[in-house]
């Protein structure tokens, strides 16, 4: 059995300055006489196996992936607790530029990743997965859409900001999709816009709650949701995008951080993700 570790901060008194000396202590059931010289300080106790906290920001596409991932991650790592936080890569990319605290960042698009490498918050990323684009529509199916051609006769579209991956990814879908079915095609689609949301949950919700004919979203997020039809969209128009991830530049858990990547990259975590509607990176 692991016995508790007493951590005491002295202050030796034995020159003119006194100098700071930290004795570590190990303690078992009896009690232990300590003789120090100087003046203590200060002194607290912790266990070996206290728990440690492992940070992941994610884009919010890999919210069910990654909430599997980590709990396969934790039942290999006991001692480990995996917080998670969700949301649009731009808003990740703003919160690790401001400080917060995080061991891990995963994005669905390489720009932002790319800035934070330039600015040193993040270390070297690795492609991991990709995800392709997917038009949903009410289960009712309110406008009868029945394939991607469709969509001009729909009354209203939801997509993403353009700051945020997937909105990137549809402007450039209907860009190529005006080149294959032409203009009219796109300009007829782009003029059904509703909304621009920043996350691509807050996308597929619209549609969810009947807010919407139709939106554009990731072929992850169609499955994810029992409250909406997929239609695909034809593959010499789509856009595959790829998932990137890394390490925090100023994590304390790197031995972590490299398990979890390893995990993640792994036939195992690879298995995960293309449960849930990812191909491998």
């Amino acid at each position: 059995m692991d016995h508790p570790v007493l951590t005491c901060t002295v202050f030796s008194s034995t020159h003119g300055d006194p100098g700071l000396l930290r004795s570590t202590l190990a303690a078992g059931f009896g009690t232990v006489g300590l003789l120090l010289i100087g003046f203590l300080v200060g002194c607290h106790y912790s266990n070996s196996d206290e728990r440690v906290v492992f940070r992941v920001h994610a884009a919010s596409s890999l919210t069910e992936a990654f909430q599997e991932l980590a709990q396969e991650f934790e039942n290999t790592h006991p001692s480990i607790d995996v917080s998670m936080v969700f949301s649009g890569s731009q808003v990740l990319r703003i919160q690790i530029e401001q400080g917060v605290s995080s061991d891990v960042l995963a994005t669905a698009n390489p720009e932002h990743m790319e800035i934070l490498v330039e600015s040193g918050h993040v270390k070297k990323p690795l492609v991991f997965a990709r995800n392709e684009l997917v038009l949903i529509v009410p289960l009712d199916n309110p406008a009868g859409i029945v394939s991607f051609e469709d969509l001009p006769k729909v009354s209203s579209m939801v997509v993403g900001t353009d700051q945020v991956p997937v909105g990137s990814y549809t402007g450039m879908m209907l860009g190529k999709a005006g080149q294959k079915l032409g203009v009219d095609f796109e300009k007829q689609s782009r003029s059904r816009v509703v909304s621009r949301e920043s996350n691509v949950r807050l996308v597929r919700a619209k549609v969810e709650m009947g807010e919407a004919d139709a939106a554009v979203v990731y072929r992850s997020d169609a499955l994810a949701s029992d409250r909406v039809q997929s239609i695909s969209i034809p593959h010499d128009i789509n856009i595959q995008a790829r998932y990137f991830i890394a390490e925090l530049a100023n994590t304390n858990n790197r031995q972590l951080v490299g398990d979890w990547i390893q995990f993640v990259l792994s036939a195992a975590g690879q298995e995960i993700l293309a449960r849930h509607g990812f191909v491998e990176g």
